[in-house]
């Protein structure tokens, strides 16, 4: 086996993880005084963060308790879910979307308060783009709030946002680059940081990656989906019974083998028609399909409207939110 891919056999978590890019994304930096406050509008398929880089801010979000957050912590509410930021209780908080701007590309600007104690966030709308998005997504909590700590990770994490601070306090040439891609990295790095120690993400899709057997399984679906995939020649990969492989992928995963190949090349297809550009006949070239009218027929199964739709529907991420 060549030696990336026993690396990838060796850890399917990893490389699910490393499939994720950040993509239409929107970013700004808001200079706030007290009294201030920002209700963040539902966007589909969109994750939004918080980054506190000074003073502080209360977060309200349905479903969850409200949290103090703190200067150098960061907060994920996944899932699109509105919400609500504001220096103190009962503050009026007006739609973000709806406030003047000073707009460069995807970054903006937002000053906005009523002259009181400072404080400065650097804030975004992103979507994670890849089919291993719509298997983490679902199971995130309704907010994911990391503070200091005393693990190496939580000082790596600390530090990149300490930088984040530092370019957003002084904005020299090239900050607004600098700020979005540490962004990226900060998001992907929080959601590792709740995979590697919150007890649910030990069960479901993110359990079934750490089982050696099928784990491995998996990772070979994700990385050549296009094989013309069976239960007999996924078990012989794995040295096992094709009964007890078909019972114990159902069992941790949720659902069959096939069922699974197939939802993920369809999610795989999504990507490539609405991020990617591809035609519906490239994308059913290159997931297997000897015809494009198989795999349009999979594609509705699953999906719920025609390849021919998604390819229509691509759009960017836009400064007052997500187009569709």
């Amino acid at each position: 086996m060549p030696f990336d891919d026993r690396l990838h056999a060796e850890d399917p978590l990893g490389e699910a993880l490393h499939f994720l890019r950040v993509t239409g994304s929107f970013y700004c930096r808001s200079e706030l005084t007290e009294p201030w406050g920002l209700t963040m509008p539902a966007w589909a398929d969109c994750m939004w963060f918080h980054v506190v880089t000074a003073g502080r801010c209360r977060l309200d979000v349905e479903g969850a308790e409200p949290r103090w957050l703190q200067q150098g912590d960061l907060a994920l509410v996944p899932n699109g879910r509105g919400h609500v930021l504001r220096s103190g209780p009962g503050v009026i908080t007006p739609d973000v979307t709806g406030l003047e701007h000073e707009f460069q590309n995807r970054y903006a600007i937002l000053r906005h308060g009523g002259g009181g104690a400072a404080t400065t966030l650097v804030c975004g709308a992103v979507r994670l783009d890849h089919p291993a998005a719509h298997h983490i997504l679902p199971v995130l909590p309704v907010v994911i709030h990391l503070g200091p700590s005393a693990s190496p990770q939580a000082e790596w994490m600390q530090s990149t946002l300490r930088l984040v601070a530092v370019e957003a306090a002084e904005m020299r040439p090239g900050g607004e680059a600098i700020i979005t891609r540490l962004s990226d990295v900060l998001v992907i790095q929080a959601l590792r940081s709740w995979i590697e120690t919150d007890p649910a993400a030990q069960r479901g899709w993110l359990g079934a990656l750490r089982d050696r057997q099928i784990g491995r399984a998996i990772s070979l679906i994700h990385r050549d989906p296009a094989r013309d995939w069976t239960v007999a020649s996924l078990a012989n990969e794995l040295a096992m019974s094709r009964s007890a492989f078909a019972a114990r992928f159902t069992e941790l995963v949720d659902e069959p083998a096939m069922r699974y190949l197939t939802r993920w090349r369809m999610q795989t297809a999504r990507t490539l028609l609405t991020e990617d550009g591809a035609t519906v006949a490239e994308v059913a070239g290159r997931l297997g399909y000897r015809s494009e009218a198989a795999f349009s027929r999979a594609y509705k199964r699953v999906i719920g409207v025609p390849p021919s739709a998604s390819a229509r529907g691509r759009a960017p991420v836009s400064a007052t939110g997500p187009v569709s």
